[in-house]
């Protein structure tokens, strides 16, 4: 089965003419030309990332919402490819309603109906990976049902396969391959899709997400329905709102789009810089807005995480950024090793500047995110800058707010909107404020390890070498002091403090 997807894959990979893309290496020049005679009845009057968009619309739901992850990755595409991945839209024919009623049937163990006393069969929305009905419970309370599309999973299977050959391909045939990092980007991919199988998942993430933001001010999530719930069909609160890309309705609700755009923004970095956690699929169909103004977030199947550390590297690069202290930026990049440490800082520094200096001042409406990041990784590409797999998420959300924004407020100032949620968010890191939630934080786990340091430093004495103690202590410290902060550098200096006594007893 495999070769035959191969097969068709293939078939419609040439059928239009994607062998200037994939066969356009110096090895593989005779290949091409054989294609070209094979295939001499093609038309191929249009534009390559059109033809492009089509096969990748041709071979399916997986393929799309992989070309629509590509899309974010403008390091690795051309403009033209890039700005047309990013027309892919998600929709997907439905599933049959036998095909609903018999997954519901075999999910409870009864009949679907006496579940669900009413259950709309025709469904309101469908994506690649299931598609969601409207129903109410046996109490009367509506609900959303989200229903796995059959046999999905030996599908990505096989499709995720062959691209991991094709990103293979891609690091052996051409030189930038290895930077670019196409695996890694594959193994991303793969495992977001595999989340989405599972709605148990979605559901904890979207009860997460309404944890975050339970006062309701911001943002409104659905509440989960756990006692309905499976890995194949999800329950939730159904929300009620129009979706955001209808800006005239809503402005004609009496909604201050304005204030929506402005929240927006301060959405997005509240979930990214506060919570690590994100919505990464912020596109105009999973974004509504109540009659009260309130966003309404849905879909959760595909969702951003951030460790401590990527988002104070973020917030350090945002805030230098905002300040125009790109110094402060090529430093950050060289100092986390995204950079290789022989970079040269002040060229690096004028580069970026180069990059960012034209668009600051400036509204939205004037300003390409996609412009400046295309420009950001020609400049990585330039330094020589590892890319990192667990930011493309993030960057696909830039994106998203981009559009988001410019729909909403063309006019909106997005660094003064940004900087003072940001300035805030450091100072609770890094100030006061922050270093006592850490002292909060790790007085428990260090009140039972401190007692014990002594102990512990005379049994490393004891199994290493001299010679190898000082460096082992140094790298410890020094790993130590950065993850978690004072409190263990003051610790691990009460633990010189009590190397220096053994040695001098």
């Amino acid at each position: 089965m495999r070769l035959l997807r191969l097969a068709k894959i293939l078939y419609i990979a040439f059928r239009y003419g994607l062998d200037e893309f994939f066969l356009a290496h110096a090895r593989l020049k005779w290949l091409r030309t054989l294609v070209k005679i094979v295939f001499f009845w093609r038309p191929l009057t249009l534009p390559r990332a059109v033809r492009l968009r089509l096969a990748l619309e041709k071979l399916g739901p997986i393929f799309v919402k992989f070309g629509q992850v590509l899309s974010t990755r403008r390091d690795l595409l051309p403009p033209d490819i890039a700005d047309e991945l990013a027309k892919l839209q998600d929709r997907v024919p439905p599933f049959s309603a036998d095909l609903v009623i018999a997954t519901l049937n075999r999910v409870y163990g009864k009949r679907y109906d006496d579940v669900f006393p009413e259950f709309n069969l025709a469904p309101v929305a469908s994506a690649s990976v299931a598609q969601v009905h409207f129903a109410r419970l046996p109490d009367g309370t509506e609900v959303a049902v989200k229903v796995l599309r059959p046999s999905i999973r030996q599908v990505i299977d096989k499709d995720i396969a062959l691209l991991e050959i094709g990103a293979g391909l891609i690091e052996t045939l051409f030189a930038d391959g290895k930077r670019l990092r196409p695996r890694e980007v594959v193994a991303e991919f793969a495992k977001h899709l595999g989340y989405e199988q599972d709605l148990m998942r979605e559901a904890a993430n979207a009860s997460l997400l309404r944890r975050n933001f339970q006062d309701g001010r911001l943002l409104l999530v659905p509440e989960v329905h756990w006692d309905f719930c499976h890995t194949e069909v999800m329950v939730m609160q159904r929300m009620h709102g129009l979706p955001v890309s209808q800006v005239d309705q809503l402005r004609a609700q009496g909604v201050d789009i304005p204030q929506l755009a402005r929240q927006g923004v301060e959405i997005f970095f509240t979930q990214v810089f506060r919570d690590g956690f994100f919505h990464a699929d912020m596109h105009p169909g999973n974004i509504y807005v109540a009659p009260d103004g309130r966003y309404i977030g849905l879909d959760f199947g595909i969702m951003g995480t951030l460790t401590d550390a990527d988002k104070n590297f973020l917030a350090q690069n945002f805030l230098a950024f905002f300040r125009r202290d790109y110094k402060r930026v090529a430093r950050a990049h060289i100092e986390a090793g995204w950079a290789p440490p022989d970079t040269r800082e002040d060229e690096f520094e004028a580069a970026i500047r180069a990059v960012c200096e034209p668009i600051f001042d400036k509204p939205l409406k004037e300003i390409s995110f996609g412009k400046v990041l295309l420009r950001l990784f020609e400049t990585s590409r330039e330094f020589n800058v590892q890319i990192q797999p667990q930011l493309v998420l993030l960057q696909k959300t830039l994106l998203n707010i981009e559009g988001l924004g410019r729909e909403l407020d063309p006019n909106l100032d997005l660094w003064k909107t940004a900087k003072p949620f940001l300035e805030r968010w450091m100072s609770e890191q890094i100030g006061w404020r922050g270093m006592l939630r850490t002292l909060k934080e790790e007085a428990p786990q260090w009140a039972v390890t401190l007692p014990k340091l002594p102990r512990l430093i005379h049994e490393a004495l004891a199994r290493k070498p001299d010679d190898q103690l000082a460096a082992m202590l140094h790298n410890v410290s020094r790993q130590l002091a950065r993850q978690n902060g004072v409190l263990i550098t003051i610790a691990v200096l009460l633990g010189a403090i009590a190397l220096s006594l053994i040695f001098l007893s």
